[in-house]
C-alpha cells in the first residue's frame, strides 16, 4: 500500500491514526462524566445512551488498532518507530478499555446510596480528574505531528495529573470504607474508584509510549 511513497507521508498516516484513536477515547472519557452525571439522577435513558457509546467508542478503537497493525506490517521496515507506534496503539485502547469498564460499574451503583453520602462528590471530582487526563493525553498525541519535542513537554501534565489522581484515589477509598454501610455498593465503588486510578496509570503508559516514539521522530 506504502510503496512508492516516501517516510515522510508514512508516517504522517500512521500518526493519523494514533490521533483518532485519541479522539475517540476523549469522547468515551466524556460520556463516562455523563453516565455517572445520569446515575446520580436515576436517569437510565441517558445512562444507557452513554454507556452504549462507550462501547461504541472502545470497538472503534480496536478497529483503528487493528488497521495500524495491518499498515506496519505492510510498510516493513521504511520507519524504523514501527514498534513504538503500534506500542503507543495498545496503551491508547487499553485506556478505552478502562473506560468501559468503570461506565459499567457506574451504572451498578445504588443512586440512593450516593445521593445520601458526601461521596458523590468525591467521585464526581475523581472523574473529572479522569477526563482531564484523558485530554491531557490527546494534547500530547497531538503535537507528534507538529512539534515532537512539545509533546514530550506535554507529557510533564500527564505524568503531575496522574499523582494527584493517585492522592484523590487514597482519599476517597478511606471514605467509602468508613461512609458505606451496604456490602454491594462497597464493593462496586472500591471497584470504580481502584479502577479510575488504574486508568491514570494507563494515561501515563501512554504518554510514556508517546515520549519514546517522539524521540525517534
Amino acid at each position: 500500500m506504502f510503496r512508492g511513497e516516501d517516510e515522510v507521508l508514512v508516517r504522517r498516516k500512521t500518526l493519523a491514526i494514533l490521533q483518532d484513536e485519541v479522539k475517540l477515547v476523549t469522547e468515551a472519557a466524556r460520556e463516562l462524566f455523563s453516565s455517572y452525571s445520569a446515575t446520580l439522577s436515576n436517569d437510565s435513558a441517558t445512562l444507557k445512551t452513554s454507556i452504549e457509546r462507550i462501547k461504541n467508542a472502545e470497538i472503534s478503537v480496536e478497529a483503528l488498532r487493528r488497521s495500524l497493525t495491518r499498515e506496519l506490517a505492510e510498510i516493513g521496515a521504511m520507519i524504523m518507530s514501527r514498534e513504538d507506534v503500534l506500542r503507543t496503539a495498545y496503551a491508547i485502547e487499553n485506556v478505552v478499555h478502562y473506560i468501559d469498564g468503570i461506565s459499567f460499574r457506574v451504572s451498578q451503583i445504588s443512586w440512593k446510596t450516593l445521593q445520601n453520602s458526601k461521596l458523590s462528590i468525591e467521585i464526581k471530582e475523581l472523574i473529572d480528574m479522569a477526563v482531564e487526563i484523558v485530554q491531557r493525553l490527546s494534547e500530547v498525541i497531538r503535537s507528534l505531528t507538529i512539534n515532537p519535542a512539545q509533546s514530550i513537554e506535554l507529557a510533564g501534565n500527564v505524568e503531575k495529573l496522574e499523582r494527584q489522581i493517585d492522592d484523590k484515589y487514597r482519599q476517597i477509598t478511606v471514605k467509602v470504607l468508613k461512609e458505606v454501610n451496604s456490602i454491594k455498593d462497597l464493593i462496586v465503588l472500591m471497584d470504580i474508584v481502584e479502577r479510575i486510578e488504574n486508568m491514570s496509570d494507563a494515561c501515563l503508559t501512554a504518554s510514556d509510549a508517546v515520549t519514546i516514539l517522539a524521540l525517534g521522530l
